[in-house]
């Protein structure tokens, strides 16, 4: 897809263009406040991001998938950024977005959480490594991330995938409930 790269003009030591990849990420947060959470989180992306690429979705008050007991909705969305780094920094980002929000290991899986920064996509990039699997291997299997994702890249097919986020998220087979949207312009 086109769409997937873009190229910029010379950088400024004049090596040879920078070419960006256009990346998704979910943000997910359900303690302390969930909004001005998420919104944190997309100011330090916009901070990695070429200026002027980020596309965001709306957020979603979701119930939570795979959680203790008692666990506080969460707030979900989607952002895709263009980015020029690889993977790896973009990894090392998200991570430190996270501590940066306060996010502390738990040792529960699943535990809420302050903020949750997930590489959903990195252009047609497929990645199979202990610390990073893309695209991710849950997305096409979560409301959560459909949802968000199918409002702002509906057409998008994924690296090794054949059906696009629209055509998965019309097909989900899940027993999640529906969505309610939070907010549409954050």
């Amino acid at each position: 897809m086109p769409e997937e790269n873009q190229r910029a003009a010379l950088p400024p030591s004049g090596v040879g263009p920078t070419v960006f990849q256009r990346v998704g990420i979910a943000l997910g947060s359900n303690l302390g406040n969930p909004l001005r959470n998420l919104q944190s989180a997309r100011d330090r992306l916009l901070q990695i991001a070429k200026p002027g690429s980020l596309i965001q979705a709306k957020i979603y008050q979701t119930k939570p998938v795979g959680c203790p007991p008692d666990s506080p909705d969460f707030y979900n969305t989607v952002v895709e950024i263009a980015f020029a780094a690889g993977p790896d920094e973009l990894l090392a980002a998200t991570q430190s977005i996270e501590r940066q929000l306060g996010r502390v290991a738990a040792p529960e899986r699943n535990a809420p959480r302050v903020i949750d920064v997930d590489i959903l996509y990195f252009g047609d990039l497929q990645i199979d490594r202990a610390e990073l699997v893309l695209p991710h291997p849950r997305l096409s299997s979560r409301r959560f991330v459909l949802q968000p994702l199918a409002d702002i890249r509906p057409t998008l097919i994924l690296p090794g995938d054949q059906v696009s986020i629209a055509d998965h998220l019309r097909h989900l087979d899940s027993l999640e409930p529906p969505l309610v949207i939070v907010a549409a312009d954050w």
